[in-house]
C-alpha cells in the first residue's frame, strides 16, 4: 500500500506552517498535534458544540468537521492569535472582567466565533449576541455573563469602555 500522506501548507496565526498528513486527519487534530496549538478544544467531534471553532480565511468553521487538507493554502486563526503577548484581546479582557467563563472549555470556540461577529456588528443587541452564540454550547454558565462580556467587548472595541 502506497504512502497516502499529502503535503499541506497554510498560515496559522500569521506564521507559515507546513506538514505531511494523512488525507483523513481532521483540522482540529492537525492544529492540536502537528502545530502544537492546544487552545483549540475538541468537544463533541460532531460540529454541534462549537468548542473547536477556528477562523479559516476569516470565517468561523468547526475544525472537527474539516480535514486538514481542506485548509491547504488557507489562513487559519486559533484562539492563540487573540492576545498580543501579555496584552489580552478586548474579547478576552471582557470575558475576564464580566466573568464570562467558568471551566473555560468552550471559551476558545466562543471567542473565535465572536471575533468576526463583533467586526460585523460593532454595537450588537442582546438578541443578535444570542443568535451569534446559538451555535456554541456551554454547560457551565447560563450565558448571562457571556452576553454581558460580549457587550463589554463591543464597547471596548468601539472605544466606549476601557
Amino acid at each position: 500500500m502506497a504512502d497516502e500522506r499529502r503535503g499541506i501548507r497554510m498560515t496559522i496565526n500569521g506564521a507559515p506552517f507546513e506538514g505531511s498528513v494523512e488525507p483523513r486527519l481532521l483540522l482540529s487534530d492537525f492544529i492540536r498535534h502537528e502545530a502544537e496549538l492546544t487552545g483549540t478544544h475538541v468537544g463533541c467531534e460532531h460540529g454541534v458544540c462549537g468548542a473547536c471553532t477556528v477562523l479559516l480565511d476569516g470565517a468561523p468553521v468547526r475544525s472537527c468537521l474539516m480535514f486538514a487538507v481542506q485548509a491547504d493554502g488557507a489562513s487559519v486563526e486559533t484562539v492563540e492569535s487573540l492576545a498580543d503577548g501579555d496584552t489580552l484581546h478586548p474579547l478576552q479582557e471582557a470575558f475576564r472582567r464580566a466573568h464570562g467563563l467558568q471551566c473555560g472549555y468552550c471559551t476558545p470556540g466562543i471567542l473565535m466565533t465572536l471575533k468576526p461577529f463583533l467586526a460585523a456588528h460593532p454595537a450588537p443587541t442582546e438578541a443578535e449576541i444570542r443568535r451569534a452564540l446559538a451555535g456554541t454550547l456551554c454547560r457551565c454558565t447560563g450565558y448571562q455573563q457571556i452576553v454581558a462580556a460580549v457587550r463589554l467587548a463591543a464597547a471596548m472595541l468601539r472605544g466606549d469602555e476601557s
